[in-house]
């Protein structure tokens, strides 16, 4: 087996010096986290082959022999790039439009077509580096919000490829993404299912995402699961890790003790609070100095005894909002230290810098209090750093309920990042609490997360993109090949006489917003009165329209019919016929609980049938009629307890009808009647009505579930085309 792992950044720096280039490893949570499971698989001696493709940092004027040296080297295949695409790309979509979005600062993005065509023809690049690059069985891993496109570009070209997706940061409510335009977040959507699996963080982002398809693409789900374009597509749940042991061992190193003697030299006398983060708005840098301002000023008697170390790592210095927020924490951190500091103490110690690894570690382990309220952020694994550095198991963690991070640190001091007082007090219950409380929060903390490392992330993911693969291989194995298709068609060919059931809606015709408009064409009529003409051949069409309609629609042919999903019959050149005597006064104690509901779900709409009721909502808002049906559904089951009825869930529809009447009782009037043993039997059928029918038919049937869905069936065909080319193909065999 090959992996390959696509990220916007390769996992090796290209840095330029003199004509010359060297090379050096991409700094970021991701890069770091992927290249620390890549290089544990080569330790572990595990035989997958690693490809990993990125872009290298820079534009380079001899890619193809740069391009041969990074892969011969670090197993990285470079998608190069313009300076004036990767602008766009990166600098503009990625980072002025997703990146605000997608944490909750509408105001700050900027939506620009440019920047929009830019993002797909870079998501085009890496789909085709992919699409040249992958064999038959690999499994391709795309990674973040910058290539939210290519999944479905490489599906278009490789239909069967193994392709998992994980977003690293947030995924906004509806009511946020849907401020993109809606060309852009409807092509965002299809673009990630051209996946098999996606991944998020966390469970509400999860949520978030799966309401935004239910909206913009009117996809539900079951359990996280989609069905889109005949193909099932996952999403779940899985919160990154750390490379726990990494951090918790390089405490006793020697350069590590070195930089703490250092600290602990120049800040003996303090407790320190620590923040480190990448200049960003997102992270609140802002509100947690605002949060000490009002900590120094409660609590006189902590000024001298404490310190906050400020580290701010430059990032995305072209993009104007960051330079924004640099000055204006450049201005307050000023303001503070002007107004609380002395002449030998100032409390904050501002670095606008890298730190080294062995800096970072220093810092985490000598740090009484680490400040971690980003406004927004997709995990955040400095918090999980922090802890994996407490090897004395003290500590303690104050973090941004806005936090990824925040479903598995719990124990950590939970506050509002917009919340200056809340900040404050946590400093103020940090600084104070007793040593045997803060082991008993960093213990339960650091077991959680020594389990579930980012090794056990990657292998949670890979496993679970397996396993919906070979899901959909079990569901695929049903659908009709080519050796089974010559099959039926021999059996109809020799056969002595036959029977052919078929479901009109969703079977014989695509579903339409009203069903007045699946007026048959001519193709259908055509291709249903050839067949009937067939010697020792009975059509029966069962459906659940009402008599009346499919009677003038496909009355005239010389065929049978079953209406209400059973309740009428009509066989060939006869009349109609009531299969049993029924009541339908229930109707008028139904009837007006439908009409309420109509009110209440827009777009919605009644249909009712001599011996039935339909309540229609196609056209309604999907997550709206969601919520609407299931409280409908409840009433109406509570309701009905005292009535001989039967609730009826369709394809965006609810039917009531009078229980014990089945399209499978109504077939068994035509099924009783063979005698002969060389009888061919065909039904199709797309919905959950359709299964009374494969339930009743002869095991040596042919039974066909139109659609992607569990079913008695024995086969499936994708939609209402292919069975009109199936029947079709009987006819000319």
């Amino acid at each position: 087996m090959r992996l390959i792992i696509v990220s916007n950044r390769a996992p090796v720096n290209i840095i330029e010096e003199e004509g010359t280039y060297r090379y050096e490893p991409s700094s970021g949570g991701l890069a770091s986290g992927l290249r620390a499971y890549v290089e544990r698989l080569k330790q572990q001696g595990n035989t997958t082959e690693i490809i990993w493709i990125g872009w290298p940092g820079a534009a380079v004027n001899n890619e193809e022999k740069v391009g041969a040296e990074i892969l011969e080297r670090f197993g990285t295949q470079c998608v190069f790039l313009s300076n004036e695409l990767m602008e766009n790309f990166y600098e503009g979509f990625c980072n002025k439009t997703i990146w605000p979005l997608f944490h909750y600062f509408p105001s700050l993005a900027v939506y620009e077509k440019q920047y929009w065509e830019d993002y797909i023809t870079v998501n085009k690049i890496f789909a085709d580096a992919i699409i040249n690059t992958a064999k038959p069985d690999d499994v391709i891993w795309i990674h973040d919000y910058h290539l939210m496109l290519a999944p479905a570009m490489v599906r278009e070209k490789i239909p069967n490829a193994t392709i998992g997706f994980f977003l690293h940061i947030p995924f906004p409510s509806y009511e946020i993404f849907r401020l993109l335009p809606s060309e852009w977040r409807k092509k965002i959507l299809q673009g990630l299912y051209g996946s098999d699996l996606i991944g998020f963080h966390t469970h509400d982002y999860r949520t978030y995402f799966l309401r935004s398809v239910l909206r913009i693409l009117g996809l539900q789900n079951h359990t996280g699961e989609v069905l889109y374009n005949d193909r099932i597509t996952k999403t779940d749940t899985f919160p990154m890790g750390i490379d726990y042991e990494k951090y918790a061992s390089a405490v006793s190193t020697k350069s590590v003790k070195e930089e703490k003697v250092k600290l602990e030299k120049t800040y003996a006398s303090s407790k320190i609070i620590l923040s480190i983060d990448r200049q960003d708005y997102s992270k609140g840098i802002l509100n947690r100095l605002r949060g000490y301002e009002h900590f120094l000023q409660n609590n006189p008697e902590w000024k001298q005894k404490v310190i906050m170390i400020m580290v701010v790592v430059p990032s995305r210095i072209g993009v104007e909002s960051y330079q924004s927020i640099k000055s204006s924490i450049d201005e307050l951190v000023g303001s503070i230290n002007g107004k609380y500091g002395t002449l030998d103490w100032m409390p904050i110690v501002y670095q606008y810098r890298s730190l080294s690894f062995d800096e970072l570690i220093a810092l985490y382990n000598s740090s009484d209090v680490a400040l971690v309220t980003p406004l927004r952020d997709g995990m955040n694994l400095i918090a999980k750093e922090y802890l994996a550095s407490r090897t004395k198991q003290d500590g303690v963690l104050i973090l941004s309920e806005m936090a990824g991070a925040v479903d598995e640190l719990a124990e950590a001091l939970i506050v509002n990042p917009n919340n200056t007082e809340e900040i404050s007090d946590s400093l103020l219950r940090g600084l104070e609490m007793k040593s045997f409380e803060q082991t008993e929060r960093v213990v339960m903390m650091q077991q959680r997360l020594a389990s579930y490392t980012v090794f056990k992330w990657a292998d949670d993911f890979l496993t679970s993109l397996n396993s919906i693969k070979q899901k959909q291989k079990r569901l695929s194995a049903k659908f009709l090949n080519e050796s089974t298709r010559k099959k039926i068609m021999q059996q109809f060919k020799h056969a002595s006489s036959r029977l052919i059931f078929l479901d009109y809606d969703g079977t014989l015709t695509p579903y339409k917003n009203h069903p007045d408009y699946a007026v048959p064409d001519s193709i259908l009529l055509n291709t249903i009165h050839n067949l009937s003409e067939l010697p020792n051949t009975q059509l029966i069409i069962v459906t659940g329209r009402d008599r009346l309609t499919i009677d003038k629609w496909l009355g005239h042919l010389p065929i049978n019919l079953i209406a209400e999903h059973g309740l009428y019959i009509k066989e060939k050149n006869k009349k109609w016929e009531l299969i049993k005597p029924i009541r339908k006064s229930w109707k008028k104690k139904i009837i007006p609980v439908l009409h309420h509901y109509i009110d209440k779900l827009p777009g919605s709409f009644v249909e009712e049938k001599e011996y039935s009721v339909v309540f229609h909502y196609r056209r309604s808002d999907p997550s709206f009629a969601a919520l609407r049906m299931r409280e409908l559904t409840d009433y109406l089951q509570s309701f009905t307890l005292s009535m001989d009825v039967q609730l009826l869930r369709g394809n965006k529809v609810l039917e009531i009808r009078n229980a014990g009447i089945d399209k499978g009782v109504a077939a068994l009037h035509w099924i009783s009647k063979i005698k002969n043993e060389n009888t061919f039997i065909l039904a199709a059928g797309d919905d959950t009505t359709d299964e009374d029918l494969f339930r009743v038919l002869p095991k040596e049937a042919h039974s066909i579930k139109v659609g992607y869905a569990p079913s008695y069936a024995k086969y499936n065909l994708k939609n209402s085309d292919e069975v009109i080319q199936l029947l079709t193909d009987l006819l000319v065999t």
